[in-house]
């Protein structure tokens, strides 16, 4: 059976964590071994210094992972300080493959991986993005076409300086990550971090990311009934507590993208987000609110538990930096939740400026994915 370690540690500098972090490990000792590296961004320009510690300590030769303005592991987050979480599984032999960046196109990726892709079926991807890329979403959705289940999961690098990502080197620029064969048992499941305001309403002219009309009428007169009088007073203090949410057609969850609210022409009732709309297609509101982003997380966590086949061997968490300490709470209460719910086991990840889910690109959400 697969076994999986993970290590945690903050420090005065990326040594110093490093060592601390990887002196808990015990790897594997069979089956093919990957490591998953996340570190925080005061340690971004030292990333390649970590993989190279990492490898020459493990003796694991394969690992993929990025930089997040928070990084987190079982029951712990990390913000503002050096530190590196560490996870090392053993795997059927194969039955991964680690890809490193690309950028515009999939000619290369086709090319190398092929072969591979045609033997083993990949059923899964973690993936690790850049957000400075503008075709991030047409790669998303390239990459999810080249996996049998179309579904990807993972998130965007976040950082106040380099965006580095690994994949066995360090690389940048696109998407990079790690392919699944069929022979890895996954589970994974999206949860919200915004609540619906309103119901859906008709998009009944739009030009590109700007809403004119809502149900035929002006869309900020729309959201001004939606959100109520005194949110309506002063709509300059609705950024990041505001937002647009468009649903995810097909979804059996009455699952949604949510996107900011980039602009408001009160002159001309109308509103801009971050992301296109046509005519015909649907809208609500929703808000940022702590109590139901607690409450859909340990809803999420406890449908997911019922449903897995055993205590989960390792795990990976994607959550939105609008989440964690300043949506759930301090002293890591996001990750404690994760930890009460399904139980102490090897986990790691990173807050992103940018989740994935299937072959989407989300925000304020949080991702998990278990290994069994």
């Amino acid at each position: 059976m697969a076994r999986y370690a993970c290590g945690q540690a903050r420090g005065k500098d990326w040594r110093n964590a490093t060592d601390a972090c990887l002196a808990t490990i015990e790897v594997p000792g069979e089956g093919a071994a990957l490591g998953f590296l996340y570190v925080t961004d005061s340690l971004a320009a030292d990333l390649g210094e970590v993989v190279r510690r990492c490898q020459e300590v493990t003796g694991v030769e394969h690992w993929v992972g990025t930089v997040g303005m928070g990084v987190c592991a079982t029951a712990q987050e990390y913000y503002d300080e050096p530190a590196v979480t560490v996870m090392v599984g053993a795997f059927p032999a194969g039955s991964f493959r680690v890809f490193p960046t690309v950028q515009d196109g999939f000619t290369g990726f086709d090319g190398a991986h092929a072969d591979w892709l045609a033997a083993h079926h990949p059923q899964i991807a973690l993936v690790h993005g850049d957000p400075r890329n503008a075709a991030l979403p047409t790669l998303i959705e390239g990459l999810a076409d080249r996996v049998e289940t179309g579904f990807l999961v993972g998130g965007l690098t976040s950082s106040r300086g380099a965006y580095p990502q690994v994949a066995d080197g360090i690389t940048e620029g696109g998407l990079s990550g790690v392919l699944f064969g069929r022979d890895v048992l996954v589970r994974t499941r999206l949860t919200q971090g915004c609540s619906p305001i309103g119901p859906y309403r008709e998009v009944t002219e739009a030009d590109r990311n700007i809403v004119v009309e809502l149900d035929g009428r002006p869309a900020l007169d729309v959201l001004r009934e939606d959100i109520g009088e005194i949110l309506s007073r002063d709509l300059s203090r609705i950024g990041g507590y505001v937002f647009a949410a468009l649903p995810v057609e097909g979804s059996d969850t009455g699952d949604y993208l949510v996107r900011n609210l980039v602009g408001i022409d009160a002159r001309q009732g109308m509103i801009a987000i971050g992301d296109r709309v046509r005519p015909g297609g649907r809208l609500m509101f929703c808000r940022r609110d702590g109590m139901s982003a607690r409450e859909d997380l340990v809803r999420t966590l406890e449908r997911l538990r019922q449903t897995i086949p055993g205590a989960p061997r390792g795990g990976i968490y994607v959550s939105c930096l609008g989440r964690g300490a300043s949506l759930l709470g301090p002293a890591s209460a996001e990750l404690r939740l994760v930890a009460e719910v399904l139980g102490d086991f090897p986990l790691v990840g990173f807050y992103a400026n940018g989740e994935i889910s299937h072959r989407r690109l989300y925000g304020y959400t949080g991702v998990i994915t278990l290994f069994f």
